[in-house]
């Protein structure tokens, strides 16, 4: 069983087996859970900034600027409030 140590301001790496085994790449994110007595790394992927880069290329390629989006987010902002408080 891989064991690691604690250095200088709490980081530790996690051995190249587990790290490929896991597919944990350097700029990896872990959530760390402390469950008792006990910490438990699961990874994590961050969806935030893919999504971000499939948002840009869909707008670049519709022509859809962001003045645009926020337009329809207030049109739909008010037919929701409409629809949920009446008025």
């Amino acid at each position: 069983m891989p064991t690691v140590k604690v250095r200088g301001r709490g980081q530790l790496t996690i051995p190249a087996s587990l790290r490929k085994d896991l597919n944990l790449d350097d700029d990896a994110t872990l959530t760390v859970v402390k469950v008792g007595d006990v910490l438990l790394l699961t990874p994590r992927k961050l969806i935030g900034d893919a999504v971000a880069k499939k948002v840009s290329r869909a707008m670049k390629q519709t022509g859809l600027k962001l003045d645009d989006l926020l337009a329809d987010l207030n049109t739909q902002r008010e037919g929701y409030n409409r629809e949920r408080y009446g008025g």
